[in-house]
């Protein structure tokens, strides 16, 4: 169904290819997943198919693609709109029309179906992807995952023979992305639809996949294989194989079920471990490894511990940097929040989770002054957000949104370094500094809007922290970044949370809070339904549990990460 034939891609102005050599074929009825590290071209091999490159983006493309016996070098994307559907990483970038329901049914009227054939096609897909309630609501009000349910929504309701999907979970809560995968995978086995997809998040979506190509780096030539195959010699993998890798499983396990048949022996000198950790340290009156570490004073610098802790955390003298207080938010006579509690102290990294639309971005709006209350206070360093200039508000509250593109302006990476430097007071070459951290291989002359989603996030956070605000919020920070970019970004943020900065993620991404939080704060219908040391309240729920705690419960393990280190003991 696709075929590529020796493709290789170069964009104007680059010095060499993006991607060279690429060579493989997509079966009809298959599901295939495209892995690597971010900026490796993933995004650019899913837009040849579609025809977007080298149409749209312009550049050379050599060599040959097909879909459906086309070429796609002489048929443009509306000459393949009938067999091709598409979704990029910025779902908002889809949306031509104002509410959800003339969105789904927008691909079909331009490909003149009959009216009572798109009303059951809407109506079917309102179903499966859990849209019902939300027909009729303006696009512009929802949540960052309602928005992609709908745009992947809007490509299925035509039913192309292909579908192309460009982090398709990313954005999107545990149970939503369970429901959107399950239907991805009964029409690939009900209907023989082909499907194409690159994801970072690969403990969610690895087992569904027939087959998986790992583009390994930047222009390089694909690995095709099995999952299992892939997962042995792949930099990128999940935490269930990180730990099949560490126990020397063999094969390796792709799911949690498979994993769990294996852990007995894993358990057994965990368990052994723990014994001796707890032993050792109580005879030396200090906590034993499972109890719980309170966040760092402000102004010291040491590591976390890996292993979490369950004992209280200890009371500190010095003042909270943000307090929110009976807060209620209406917008468009829809109540986003309602008698919202929480104070954040120094040290504190607290993960806000909870279902799409829960309110966890509206809450971060309002602690940076984007969101005015209705009822309630919020008060951060002392002054009420929106009531307080952008000059001021910069030294104590900083958002990385989650769309990071609307914080960047600038024509080159430097100058918008450069710029942030400047608004910050810093030294330069502070924000280029944190950039090359966060994700290195990024140019200084490359435009900001030719980087990846996940570069592109590594650059406005660097924007963010060159003023290294006391309070930091991050809505959706591990979006488009591969697992090697995610762990450089958890060592900046613990580096600044030992400084004493407060912050805040809010995050569907189960690992990165088990990684990192001290704290999780579940939302559900705008209201706050726990809040609590993370792995009490990570380990009781199904839905938010990483996959370790998963494998190796009823122990309370979060991390690959943990887990290593116990066994070194």
């Amino acid at each position: 169904m696709i075929r590529f034939e020796d493709v290789s891609v170069t964009y104007d102005g680059a010095a060499r290819p993006t991607v060279r050599g690429v060579d493989f074929e997509v079966p009809e009825g298959e599901l295939v997943l495209l892995v690597g590290p971010s900026g490796v071209g993933k995004s650019t091999v899913l837009g040849a198919v579609s025809g977007l490159v080298p149409h749209f983006t312009g550049g050379t493309l050599s060599g040959r693609v097909t879909v459906a016996g086309r070429d796609t070098r002489t048929h443009k994307p509306r000459e393949l709109a009938d067999v091709v559907g598409t979704v990029g990483q910025d779902p908002s970038a889809h949306f031509v029309t104002d509410t959800v329901e003339d969105e789904l049914a927008y691909g079909m009227e331009s490909l003149g179906l009959a009216p009572e054939v798109m009303r059951r096609r809407v109506e079917e897909t309102l179903d499966v992807l859990g849209l019902a309630a939300l027909r009729d609501r303006p696009v512009a009000t929802l949540s960052g995952g309602q928005r992609q349910r709908v745009a992947i929504g809007s490509v299925l309701t035509p039913h192309p023979q292909v579908l192309i999907l460009d982090e398709p979970t990313s954005a999107l809560d545990p149970a939503a992305a369970e429901e959107v995968l399950a239907v991805l995978q009964r029409l690939v086995h009900d209907l023989g639809t082909t499907i194409l997809m690159a994801e970072h998040r690969l403990e969610r979506v690895i087992h569904y996949a027939d087959r998986v190509v790992l583009l390994p780096a930047s222009g390089a030539p694909p690995v095709v294989g099995t999952p299992s195959e892939v997962m042995t010699v792949s930099p990128v993998f999940p935490p269930v194989v990180d730990l099949g890798r560490l126990a020397g499983w063999s094969p390796l396990p792709l799911t949690v079920r498979d994993a769990r048949r294996r852990a007995g022996d894993l358990k057994d000198r965990l368990a052994a471990s723990a014994a001796g950790t707890s032993g050792t340290t109580a005879a030396a009156g200090t906590p034993g490894p499972l109890e719980r570490s309170p966040a760092p004073e402000a102004g010291t610098r040491r590591r976390f511990p890996f292993r979490r802790r369950s004992s209280p955390v200890v009371p500190r003298p010095h003042p909270h940097i943000a307090e929110v207080s009976a807060l209620g938010v209406r917008r468009d006579r829809v109540t986003a929040l309602r008698g919202v509690h929480l104070t954040l102290a120094p040290g504190e990294t607290v993960a806000l989770m909870g279902r799409n639309g829960a309110g966890k971005s509206t809450l971060l709006g309002s602690l940076v002054g984007l969101v005015p209350p209705t009822s309630g206070t919020v008060t951060v360093g002392g002054v009420t957000p929106h009531r307080t200039t952008p000059g001021d508000l910069v030294r104590r509250v900083g958002l990385v949104p989650q769309e990071p593109r609307d914080l960047l302006y600038a024509d080159t990476v430097a100058d918008e370094c450069a710029a942030a430097d400047r608004d910050a007071g810093a030294e330069p070459g502070t924000c280029r500094a944190l950039v090359s951290e966060l994700l290195p291989g990024i140019t200084d002359d490359t435009h900001p809007r030719d980087l990846s989603e996940g570069q592109c996030l590594a650059l406005a956070l660097a924007v963010v922290l060159t003023a290294r605000p006391p309070l930091l919020l991050l809505d959706e920070p591990t979006r488009g970044l591969d697992y090697a970019a995610k762990a450089r970004l958890v060592t900046v943020l613990r580096g600044l949370a030992a400084e004493g900065h407060a912050i805040v993620l809010a995050t569907h991404d189960v690992e990165l809070a088990a990684e990192i939080a001290h704290r999780v704060v579940l939302l559900a219908e705008g209201e706050v339904i726990a809040d609590g040391p993370t792995a009490q309240i990570v380990v009781s729920s199904p839905s938010f549990a990483p996959q370790v705690t998963k494998i190796l419960a009823p122990q309370p393990w979060l991390t690959v990460a943990e887990v290593r280190e116990a066994l070194r003991t």
